[in-house]
């Protein structure tokens, strides 16, 4: 058996390619409360606060459309019960996602912690 050793991959038809350690297209850990604060990264070129709770990131290299998958969590205030997020848009060079707080009727809320990360084909 034949080993393969890399260091970066691109799948054929992208034109970016990425860390063989970072699989998935693009990841973000960000601290929301106050001021939005990215944390570490890989494929993400900024975050925008576009109010409590709502928060946009931007790709660094796009994704080929919009069919991508993203996961995400959020943690803060201690331990919040049942704290939940939900994407609110995809397009190719960003996604929207929105922190909610079922002790606050669902209200908007920015967490301490909050992690995206997004699988998918770069264009």
């Amino acid at each position: 058996m034949s080993t393969l050793t890399v260091t970066n991959i691109k799948a054929t038809g992208e034109t970016a390619s990425r860390a063989v350690s970072g699989v998935a297209a693009a990841w973000v850990n960000f601290n929301a409360r106050n001021t939005a604060t990215i944390r570490d990264s890989l494929n993400v070129a900024s975050l925008t606060d576009d109010g409590t709770g709502l928060h946009s990131v931007n790709f660094t290299n796009d994704m080929n459309n919009d069919d991508y998958s993203v996961t995400n969590s959020v943690n803060g205030f201690g331990v919040v019960s049942g704290a939940m997020t939900e994407i609110n848009s995809y397009n190719i060079s960003s996604f929207a996602v929105r922190g909610m707080n079922p002790q606050s009727s669902y209200a908007n809320t920015d967490f301490e912690t909050q992690s995206c990360a997004t699988h998918g084909d770069l264009a």
